[in-house]
């Protein structure tokens, strides 16, 4: 290697290797160097400021150095101020769930935070839309299934049903006194002929029945319309007579009275209510034990069990010419359409249809009547309870009767009656709960 002086006078910033090789790199030595001073091999004893050799122990020939910085493109002062970081790999990520990729952090000391999904707002976008869209319709719905009941009860008449004199003492659960009256209003005279109801004026009862709702099962129990009963002020008589004579009140009276049993709300409806009502949910199903026809209740259907729309269904519930048992089976085929109707009511499909939703709400309501201390709660109730009166939710069966002139079976009665006034349904044996009311 050629020889270099220990700096190049043109480029002061050039590096200095005397360090490295001596200052004599090729031949010779320093002016007043010791001999064999530039012998890296040779262990070299230090001199004093005198140039006397020093007794000093000698030192480290070999001493750590450390290397000069030389600094590199781009990171001198100017370099220093720069935004710019330097390039840093990305951390890993895991594997797409949705669509896109989430960033896992890095460990240890410096990890950066996880890098967000890609900024493309158009998939989100959709989605929020389609989000909002869903708010709305739920929305509506709730409104439109609270809205319907409150119009449908806006409908409904109320009545004075509350009897004077003095009544039976407050009792556990809740009794409601089901009137099906045979008015006319709101049927024209192509529907008179087509259900066979005739001209009849004013009101009469061919259905009373108590429902009973409360720890137990629910008790739905038929009165048949000719049992002989004492009506106040008008001695022993039918006591469908009660409902002719002082209306609601005379006859909400008379079952007190005969029963023991209070009756803490009144609902009546007439035919033409009955027949919307089955229409509305579609039609029921029967099965009539034998083929019925009876001209006056505008009936004709064979044996076993059929589909039947609002107008057959009228005519099984009020006929009583076919068969021995008259009223008493006439009060059956009351109960069984009134059971059939609450199964079919309860359907989740009568709430999730919104046409089949309004028209079962709206199908009594012009034809309805109830008690003035019979609110709206109560009335829901009541049509919920309806849809447990069979099978295993509940009871369905007539007052205990001793012969087929309809006079009530005084003990068993009593003993049904007393079950009944302390909310005992459970306790109530098959005995006294029987579809006809006669004796097993």
């Amino acid at each position: 290697m050629a020889d270099r002086s220990r700096r190049d006078p043109d480029d002061p910033d050039a590096p200095d290797f005397d360090w490295l090789y001596g200052s004599k790199r090729t031949g010779g030595q320093d002016v007043g160097a010791p001999p064999g001073a530039d012998d890296p091999t040779q262990v070299q004893r230090s001199r004093s400021r005198r140039g006397e050799p020093d007794d000093h122990p000698p030192r480290d020939p070999e001493p750590t150095r450390m290397l000069p910085t030389v600094e590199r493109p781009g990171s001198g002062p100017s370099a220093r101020t720069s935004t710019r970081r330097p390039y840093q790999a990305p951390p890993p990520t895991r594997p797409p769930e949705d669509g896109w990729a989430e960033p896992v952090a890095p460990s240890g000391p410096g990890r950066q935070q996880p890098m967000g999904a890609p900024p493309t707002g158009r998939p989100r976008g959709r989605r929020r839309f389609r989000l909002g869209w869903l708010k709305l319709v739920l929305l509506l719905w709730v409104v439109f299934l609270v809205a319907v009941p409150l119009i449908a009860w806006s409908k409904i008449e109320k009545v004075d049903a509350t009897p004077s004199g003095a009544r039976p003492a407050s009792q556990p659960g809740t009794t409601y006194l089901l009137v099906g009256s045979d008015s006319r209003e709101g049927l024209t005279r192509k529907q008179e002929r087509e259900f066979g109801t005739g001209k009849g004026a004013g009101r009469r009862t061919d259905t009373i029945m108590l429902l009973h709702t409360g720890s137990g099962p629910n008790l739905l129990m038929s009165i048949p319309r000719d049992s002989l009963v004492d009506v106040p002020g008008h001695g022993t008589t039918k006591i469908n007579s009660a409902f002719a004579f002082g209306g609601p009140p005379l006859l909400v009276r008379t079952i007190e009275q005969a029963t023991g049993i209070r009756v803490d709300n009144y609902i009546e409806i007439g035919f033409s209510g009955f027949v919307g009502v089955v229409d509305a949910v579609n039609g029921i199903k029967i099965c009539p034990k034998r083929a019925m026809k009876d001209r006056l209740a505008n009936l004709d259907i064979k044996k076993g069990c059929q589909d039947v729309d609002g107008k057959v269904a009228l005519g099984y519930a009020r006929s009583r010419h076919t068969s021995g048992l008259g009223d008493i089976a006439r009060a059956q085929h009351q109960r069984e359409v009134v059971s059939a109707v609450g199964a079919k009511a309860a359907s989740p499909w009568s709430i999730l249809n919104p046409v089949r939703y309004y028209r079962l709400a709206m199908a009594g309501s012009d034809s309805l009547r109830v008690g003035e201390d019979t609110g709206m709660i109560a009335t829901l109730r009541f049509a919920w309870a309806m849809t447990r009166v069979n099978g295993s939710n509940g009871l369905t069966c007539g007052v205990p009767i001793s012969d087929l002139a309809v006079h009530w079976d005084r003990e068993r009665a009593r003993r049904l009656f007393r079950l009944i006034k302390q909310d005992r349904t459970s306790d109530i044996p098959k005995r006294l709960c029987r579809p006809s009311g006669l004796r097993g």
